[in-house]
Order: C-alpha cells, then sequence, then structure tokens
C-alpha cells in the first residue's frame, strides 16, 4: 500500500474555468472525503514523519511520539525471546504519547494514521491495552541481563547495535546433526560428546547404539550447562535421561537470577516429553524433547556468543561437525532413497522387519510432504531401526528449525547432487538419490 503524498505547503493555484455546458455533467457537493490509511507503523516513521515539514500547530507533538516509537522499537528482532513483551510495551507508550497530544492534534492526518496504526498492530500482536510501557529513556531501558536491550551484553562487539545474527543447532534421530553452519551430517559418534563448549554455554550429549550389529547410535542423555555470568545468573545444569526430562535445574530451581523477570527460565511444555529453556541474559533458547526412547535437542544462539571459545574448544559438533571418522554418510548428508526401488538382492543386509524402502517412504511423506533432508532422515531411521517414534522425531526436529532457525529460506535443507558438494538449503522439492542404499550398507558392515 502506498503512502499518501503529505499536502504542500505552498497555496494551490486557483482551478482553471470549466468549458460551456460543463456544469450539467458537473457532480453535485463535493467528493465525500475517504478514511485516512491504515498504513503500517515503519511507513510511518519513514514517509509520514515528513509531513512535520509543513507548518503544523506547535503544540501537535505526533511526530516525537513516532520518532520515540521508533526508536524503542529499531533494535527488536521478531525472532527473539520477549519481542511481543517489549513490542507491546513501545505500543502501550505510543498509544500513551497520542492520547496526551490528541486534543491539538485533532484533525491531523499524520494523528489519525497513527492512531489506526496502533490499534492494529495491538490486535495483531494480542497486546493488552493496560500494561507495563517502554520508558523513552534509554537509560532506563537499558537492561544487562536482557542481551537484546540497547548495550546488554554486546558491548564486547565495539558498540555495535545492529541486531545479531542467530545460529541454529539439533541433533535427532540416529542422530542426524545440523550445525551452525547448516551443514547436516549422519554421525555414529557413541558415547559422550561436545555439542557446545563456550565461554557461556555448554552442551554436552551421550549416544548409544540403536540395533544390535549396527553402528548407528541415538541420544539416550543430554547435560547443558548455563555458565554463571555476573549478576544474571549462578551457574545451573540441566540434565535429562530417558525418561527422565526434569522442568528443573539437577539443584531443583526453575530459574536463575533475581528479580521478576528471570533472565534464566525452564518452561514446561509437555510433561515428561517436551521442555524449553530461556536464557535471556545470553540471548539463547533451547528445545529437548523425548520420543520413544531417546531425546532430541534444537538449540538457537547469537553468533558472537556461540563462536566465543578458546582454542581448547574447538571439539563443538555445532560448530565444526563430526569428525571425518565418526560420520557415516558421504559427507554431503546424502542420506535420501529412490521412492518405488527396494534395497539390492544380491546383499545380504535387508531393511528392518516390517518396513521396505516404499512402506517408510510412505510413512514419513505422511508427516513430511516435503523431500527434503529431514523426510529422507525419517525414512533412513525406519530402515535401520524399525521404530516408528523416529517419524515423530524427524517431524519434531523440522518444527524445531521452523519455530527457531532466523532464516526461513534455510529451513529445508536438500542434498548436493554435485561430488565434493555439500548440503544445499531451498525451498524446492528434490528428486532423492541412491545416498540411503549406500548408507545402510555402511551401517550395518
Amino acid at each position: 500500500m502506498g503512502v499518501r503524498a503529505a499536502p504542500s505547503c505552498a497555496a494551490a493555484p486557483a482551478a482553471p474555468a470549466a468549458p460551456a455546458g460543463a456544469e450539467r455533467y458537473r457532480r453535485p457537493g463535493p467528493w465525500p472525503p475517504s478514511p485516512p490509511p491504515l498504513l503500517p507503523l515503519l511507513l510511518l516513521s519513514l514517509g509520514l514523519l515528513h509531513a512535520g515539514d509543513c507548518q503544523q500547530p506547535a503544540q501537535c507533538r505526533i511526530q516525537k511520539c513516532t520518532t520515540d516509537f521508533v526508536s524503542l522499537t529499531s533494535h527488536l528482532n521478531s525472532a527473539t525471546d520477549g519481542f511481543d513483551s517489549d513490542f507491546c510495551k513501545a505500543l502501550r507508550a505510543y498509544a500513551g504519547c497520542t492520547q496526551r497530544t490528541s486534543k491539538a492534534c485533532r484533525g491531523n492526518l499524520v494523528y489519525h494514521s497513527a492512531v489506526l496504526g496502533i490499534s492494529d498492530l495491538m490486535s495483531q500482536r494480542n497486546c493488552s491495552k493496560d500494561g507495563p510501557t517502554s520508558s523513552t529513556n534509554p537509560e532506563v531501558t537499558h537492561d544487562p541481563c536482557n542481551y537484546h536491550s540497547l548495550g546488554g551484553l554486546r558491548e564486547h562487539r565495539g558498540g555495535d547495535q545492529s541486531p545479531p545474527n542467530y545460529l541454529f543447532c539439533g541433533l535427532f534421530g540416529d542422530p542426524h546433526l545440523r550445525t551452525f553452519k547448516d551443514h547436516f551430517q549422519t554421525c555414529k559418534v557413541e558415547g559422550a560428546w561436545p555439542l557446545i563448549d563456550n565461554n557461556y554455554l555448554s552442551v554436552q550429549v551421550t549416544n548409544v547404539p540403536v540395533v544390535p550389529g549396527s553402528s548407528a547410535t541415538a541420544t539416550n542423555k543430554i547435560t547443558i550447562i548455563f555458565k554463571a555470568h555476573h549478576e544474571c545468573t549462578d551457574q545451573k545444569v540441566y540434565q535429562a535421561v530417558t525418561d527422565d526430562l526434569p522442568a528443573a535445574f539437577v539443584d531443583g530451581t526453575t530459574s536463575g537470577g533475581d528479580g521478576d523477570v528471570k533472565s534464566l527460565h525452564i518452561v514446561e511444555r509437555e510433561s515428561g516429553r517436551y521442555v524449553e529453556m530461556h536464557a535471556r541474559y545470553i540471548g539463547t533458547t533451547v528445545f529437548v524433547r523425548q520420543l520413544g526412547r531417546y531425546l532430541t535437542l534444537a538449540i538457537r544462539m547469537p553468533e558472537d556468543l556461540a563462536m566465543s571459545y578458546e582454542e581448547s574448544q574447538d571439539l563443538q559438533l555445532c560448530v565444526n561437525g563430526c569428525p571425518l571418522s565418526e560420520c557415516i554418510d558421504d559427507g554431503q548428508g546424502q542420506v535420501s532413497a529412490i521412492l518405488g526401488h527396494s534395497l539390492p538382492h544380491t546383499t545380504s543386509v535387508q531393511a528392518w522387519p516390517g518396513y521396505t524402502l516404499e512402506t517408510a517412504s510412505t510413512r514419513c511423506h505422511e508427516k513430511m510432504p516435503v523431500k527434503d533432508i529431514y523426510f529422507q532422515s525419517c525414512v533412513f531411521d525406519l530402515l535401520t531401526t524399525g521404530d516408528a517414534n523416529f517419524t515423530a522425531a524427524a517431524h519434531s526436529a523440522l518444527e524445531d528449525v521452523e519455530a527457531l532457525h532466523p532464516r526461513k529460506e534455510h529451513w529445508h535443507i536438500f542434498p548436493s547432487s554435485r561430488t565434493g558438494g555439500g548440503a544445499r538449503t531451498g525451498g524446492s522439492d528434490l528428486s532423492v538419490g541412491l545416498g540411503l542404499t549406500c548408507l545402510i550398507l555402511t551401517v550395518f558392515l
């Protein structure tokens, strides 16, 4: 929707005389005024702000209200925790400012457009009209235990206040790893391995064999350490094992930090099956689930914090992927299958009883219509384990990507068809290759 041009400050020239006889075609009376457009607030700040160049009454302060709102929201990122709360606070402050200047701005198009825009955004974001508001004083809004606050923990970035870049890492199935670089691997990594080990957070997983005689493993234990940080939180340790997914840290607490708004807290979404951890002070969110007998993990973390580690901490699966000796795919994330084809009859390797390539593909396609890496991983897991819970694991892993990954265009990953290439991202479907057959042979040999 375009922005209506602001009226000119100069006097308008007189209209030319109508041609003779035109009176009978002239519309009786003026056109009814069109309602002010419902403009997005961003357009208000960028376009209508300049309408103040005209000689408006001095006491109408709608331009100041808009400027304050832009200042309060310019650093917010919709992909981060606490966005809705902070945005609603800013909207209520904007609404209060317009109310205080309503009498002076009566008849002002910019003012009425702002009022309509605020009402529309409050409805979209489910903001209540009553509640806390943001302060226009930057010293008051600064919160050292809120990574997304102006300043916050980004002081070491040399004063850069641009929105931070976020990274995503996930582990699921037997086991499939998506690294911070959006590389996809299927690994053995039996035993305890560090996913993340930086100056703020440590995450370690323990993997055990799934099927006797197979190198495929799955996660049955996750340990997460939120390291102590100044006045924001003491060190907190979370540990989950199969059939014990607590909604509390090992010390029995459910949060860290002082005050009403905790800098670290746990939210139980499904009892014994799904918990979320939100660490405001480092802008980090962690999802842990149990599906069947095994655990899955997904995490979003700011890049500058994720990359803050010492040289001795370089063994991190989320950062550098699995060691080559631990990979059981072809290095490109190729765990794909050709639908309608069966495994070679010339080998002794057979799919797990109860699933053929066709039935496994059909089962996975019901949950994941896009035939990307997550679909292919689901097929691989069903054929190598026969455990239908791995279908749910692949599906929930994709849901976690959609909830946490900052870039929608990278949600789906497809294997590269080029030799030596890596997995590619995108949103289109893909004709899947022969990788699954080779991978199953590798797992059982």
